[in-house]
């Protein structure tokens, strides 16, 4: 059983609103075809945290409720503080008082995505004001100190069942993705806040590694990816991250992965679990 400082860190609030849905026109896919599709933002009521990655009539889908602050200041606060498994509250509006899940944080949208059920989804409206008790920033795991967590609730870290065996951390994922298939938002010079992207053009190679199955909300170790100080390849690393939001159409897009640890050294390896989604985490029904 990990031990970590979960008893030091602040919970703080933060706060940002749901915003409209956006739609790109014309979207140019990989293979050179304009197209017309439903994008980031709103509330998107029939994908859901558990539901495939792949497949939708759409790009960069958010599922459930995307949030964002008009003041650029808060919302750096919220994108950079909030962190998954969040307590989300509904403070405006006909929902006001129901409760969710921060699932995940997409990079250059700036936008926090958050998990409500479905009846609280039929009563939430653009607009609607939605408080994070933002806690997890800060956070380590007692005695890894080449280990780094970020961007994870430590109550869902508790969760996750990590392992400690022959000098390593084993986590539960999904699956393991190579560095040469991370795209869109390598290069960022910290992992605080975003995601970036699995990139799928290549189907052959996505299914050479299982990755055609992943899931909104799944767990996946990336490997010889560092995320310590910033997005980029180095070999050993080992990261583990959220699929946050859908497949793209878009050149060197992909399903979105939130970082919650990583690790220059390699102390991070993953235990195959096709159960290590956030659906089971949460008690998302």
């Amino acid at each position: 059983m990990i031990r970590t400082n979960s008893d030091k860190l602040i919970e703080i609030s933060v706060r940002g609103e749901i915003i409209p849905a956006r739609a790109w026109l014309p979207q140019i896919s990989h293979s050179g075809e304009p197209m017309f599709l439903p994008s980031t933002g709103g509330i998107t009521y029939n994908v859901k945290i558990g539901d495939s990655a792949f497949g939708w009539a759409g790009d960069h889908i958010e599922p459930g409720v995307t949030i964002r602050a008009k003041d650029e200041g808060e919302n750096s606060s919220l994108n950079s503080l909030a962190c998954i498994g969040n307590i989300a509250i509904v403070t405006s509006g006909d929902a006001k008082g129901e409760k969710g899940f921060v699932t995940g944080k997409h990079g250059g949208a700036e936008h926090v995505l958050v998990y409500f059920p479905q009846p609280v989804l039929e009563k939430l409206n653009i607009g609607d004001q939605i408080l994070i008790r933002a806690k997890g920033q800060g956070l380590k795991i007692l005695g890894w100190d080449d280990v780094f967590v970020f961007n994870i609730d430590p109550s869902l870290l508790d969760k996750l069942g990590i392992e400690e065996k022959d000098g390593k951390l084993i986590v539960p994922v999904v699956a393991e993705v190579p560095a040469h298939l991370m795209g869109s938002g390598i290069g960022s010079t910290q992992v605080f806040r975003g995601d970036y992207d699995i990139m799928t053009a290549d189907k052959k190679e996505l299914e050479a590694y299982g990755l055609q199955e992943l899931r909104l909300g799944d767990f996946v170790l990336l490997r010889d990816c560092d995320n310590v100080y910033g997005r980029g390849f180095l070999r050993g690393a080992t990261s583990i991250g959220v699929i946050i939001h859908s497949d793209c159409v878009l050149t060197g897009h992909g399903p979105g992965v939130t970082i919650v640890l990583s690790s220059k050294k390699g102390l991070i390896e993953g235990r195959i679990d096709k159960n290590a989604n956030l659906v089971n985490y949460l008690g998302i029904a």
